[in-house]
């Protein structure tokens, strides 16, 4: 029992993965509003070395979870038959195509027709990294994680810190961006989040086995779940003040929020990786 971040390298690999993700679509699309000003589109391109700083993060993450670097290539093994090699698969091909856009688009070597193309199979290839994610838990012997709750927390990720982070990226750049829009997204995402976790913790009293409590796992279940929320809410209140006072959030309060909305999803990913139990004997719920 416990609060799951004994899985630290699998928590950080797979909020950073699913943050990096929102954040590209939403500052792609922000790199494609800028189609009259080059100056602007070049810094936002600068400005998207961060993306795949944290994707580096997450990956090294991920590797440490191995044991050992040696062992990296040996998860690819089954790619197409093992959801885990899809999943580092996916991840790959997202982080290769995406920096390699970042590259030739920063250093000015990319055709702009090829350039749109380029970031949009990166967006989509994102997509099917976090789908990817998302398939590795759905195990059948793991009732707690064997569900719709994983797929829907895993997307909701994306939504709540993504678009932030694109949102600093794009201020820093000093973009054109249509905030709000994407600010009530991540309000939205918070909401149906607060719903999840409301009904889920609610489920963990119908799952046990003949050895196991679904909801003595966590014994901090509902007491982490508020500050995880908390954190949601300030963070992205770091950002929604500003604009309720029409006001442009500053790229401090803006780093300021991102932070506390990634510290929030970390807490909630450590649960999840808490919540874990196989079936054993029998299985009820």
């Amino acid at each position: 029992m416990g609060n799951g971040w004994h899985e630290w390298p699998l928590v950080l690999f797979t909020v950073f993965g699913q943050c990096v993700v929102g954040a590209l679509i939403v500052s792609g699309l922000g790199w494609f509003a800028a189609k009259d000003d080059a100056a602007s589109r070049q810094r936002i391109v600068r400005g998207m070395f961060f993306l795949w700083v944290v994707m580096g993060l997450g990956f090294l993450a991920s590797i440490m979870h191995l044991g050992s670097p040696f062992r990296a290539f040996n998860s690819l093994n089954r790619v197409g038959a093992s959801a885990l090699s899809n999943e580092i698969a996916a991840g790959s091909v997202f982080f290769a195509v995406g920096g390699f856009w970042w590259l030739v688009a920063v250093l000015g070597k990319i055709p702009e027709a090829l350039g749109k193309i380029w970031l949009l199979v990166s967006m989509v290839l994102g997509v099917v990294f976090v789908w990817a994610m998302t398939r590795v838990y759905q195990i059948d012997t793991v009732p707690t994680w064997y569900n719709g709750y994983t797929t829907l927390a895993f997307f909701l990720t994306v939504f709540l810190s993504g678009p932030l982070f694109a949102a600093l990226i794009l201020r820093a750049a000093r973009a054109r961006f249509n905030g709000t829009t994407f600010a009530s997204i991540s309000v939205l995402a918070l909401l149906v989040c607060a719903a999840v976790i409301i009904m889920q913790g609610m489920s963990l009293g119908a799952i046990h086995s003949s050895v196991q409590q679904a909801s003595a796992l966590v014994p901090d279940y509902g007491r982490l779940q508020v500050w995880r929320v908390v954190l949601l809410a300030a963070g992205l209140g770091c950002w929604i003040c500003p604009l309720v006072r029409r006001k442009e959030p500053h790229v401090a309060g803006l780093l300021l929020g991102l932070i506390l909305v990634l510290g929030g999803e970390i807490i909630g990913r450590g649960l999840f990786y808490g919540l874990h139990m196989t079936v054993g004997m029998a299985i009820a719920g």
